[in-house]
């Protein structure tokens, strides 16, 4: 039986009576299904089943997501390098649903790495107002970085904080918070082998502490009117309903619209708790510490960007390092104090008088949107993405702009 704890499964039994434990138990024998979302900041769940040159099985839990088999490499697979999609355990895709995040909002996803419910909540909110995505632990955040990179995520701001420094400094300027909180990673035991062997009875209360002083953060950060969605990948109550309940005593102006919990034998994917809360009191315009970011023109970038893009540059910054960003829409008006490791694009840098492009620029944009485009067969796109150096056909040929002529004819979908 996997190498289950016994005093965790005596817990278990206890927590699902006889018949849903033995109904955990078998669910506990299957094996794991892999998933994807597909990222619809950059295409949509149609266009992406034509091109998969592999199969897909709906998932039934958002429209934009799948089963795929075992024997795809999707890491190395160009519509993964391409951010075309993100690989996510499907009860995880579940959180960011409820918390209803909505374009132009302001918005905080608080243990965010590695950026499966980041980038999706930047889809939902179509890539407009501003999205912070908090990690705290910096190899984590790194990670998360790079996700929001190649899935082509415009309005985050990646700060590397502890929350309640967090919360000191911005205060509460959220409409919505996502906590999708460290915890005992019960609902992972099916496929992670580590967190069976670290899970203990006091590795349950330990997580259940940290938790509790999680949200203390995170009631100073949220607006009035706001919502908050905490979630875990854990069964036990005491980090699930117990830890909601001690939050709403502590904390009256909240009030809990609604818990949820997904288990392997009573839903698809690993196991997941949810919870909704409501913050009471009149919704706040935005916060005086957020505000439209300094923008400027910049000849270089302006220059680059005509010859290479269709539209128009967008406004940037330089930094004294002479980085050029394209912000989000708002940014904190005072960054003292925050740790932040990605504001919006890093469109490039300036050195002397020319610009130089960086990758994240590029990943932001459709193949619709470049001047010019090289495609790619199979093979060849297989060799550029290991690295290897490839001729291109400098006659770019007709159609080359077309969205779908940078990626190769994957055939029908099976």
């Amino acid at each position: 039986m996997r190498n289950l704890p016994t005093a965790y499964l005596a817990r278990m039994k206890t927590q699902l009576g006889e018949s849903g434990f033995a109904a955990y138990l078998r669910a506990m024998e299957e094996n794991v299904r892999r998933a994807l979302r597909v990222n619809t900041l950059k295409t949509d769940v149609e266009a992406f089943c034509r091109e998969a040159d592999f199969s897909l099985a709906p998932t039934e839990i958002l429209p934009e997501s799948f089963f795929f088999d075992d024997d795809v490499f999707i890491g190395k697979h160009p519509l993964h390098a391409a951010g075309l999609c993100y690989v996510q355990e499907p009860a995880a895709q579940v959180p960011a649903t409820l918390l209803d995040a909505r374009p132009g909002m302001t918005v905080l996803d608080l243990c965010a790495a590695p950026g499966g419910k980041t980038t999706q909540l930047a889809a939902r909110m179509q890539n407009t107002g501003l999205l912070i995505a908090n990690e705290p632990v910096r190899s984590r955040a790194e990670i998360l970085c790079g996700n929001v990179e190649r899935l082509g995520v415009t309005n985050a701001l990646v700060t590397c904080m502890r929350p309640d420094v967090l919360a000191d400094a911005l205060g509460a300027c959220f409409d919505r918070v996502l906590v999708d909180s460290p915890c005992s990673g019960e609902g992972m035991f099916r496929k992670d082998e580590i967190a069976v062997r670290e899970w203990s009875p006091e590795h349950v209360a330990a997580c259940a502490a940290r938790q509790n002083q999680i949200l203390d953060s995170v009631a100073m950060l949220l607006k009035p009117g706001g919502t908050l969605v905490y979630s875990t990948c854990t069964f036990s109550p005491e980090e699930n309903e117990d830890t909601v309940s001690a939050f709403l005593e502590k904390h009256p102006a909240f009030t809990c619209a609604g818990m949820r919990r997904m288990y392997p034998h009573t839903s698809v994917g690993e196991g997941q708790f949810m919870a909704v809360l409501q913050k009471n009191g009149d919704d706040l315009p935005s916060s005086a510490r957020l505000a439209a970011p300094k923008t400027e023109r910049i000849p270089a970038f302006d220059a680059f960007y005509r010859e290479t893009f269709v539209d128009e540059p967008p406004a940037a910054m330089v930094l004294s390092d002479g980085r050029v960003l394209i912000p989000p829409e708002r940014m904190p008006v005072e960054t003292r104090g925050l740790h932040m490791l990605r504001a919006g694009v890093l469109a490039g840098e300036i050195r002397g008088n020319r610009f130089v492009p960086d990758h994240a620029l590029c990943m932001t944009a459709p193949a619709a949107a470049f001047q010019r485009i090289v495609p790619l067969s199979n093979g060849t796109l297989s060799r550029f993405l290991s690295g290897e150096t490839v001729p291109c056909d400098r006659r770019f040929p007709d159609g080359a702009r077309s969205p779908r002529s940078a990626i190769p004819s994957a055939g029908a979908r099976r």
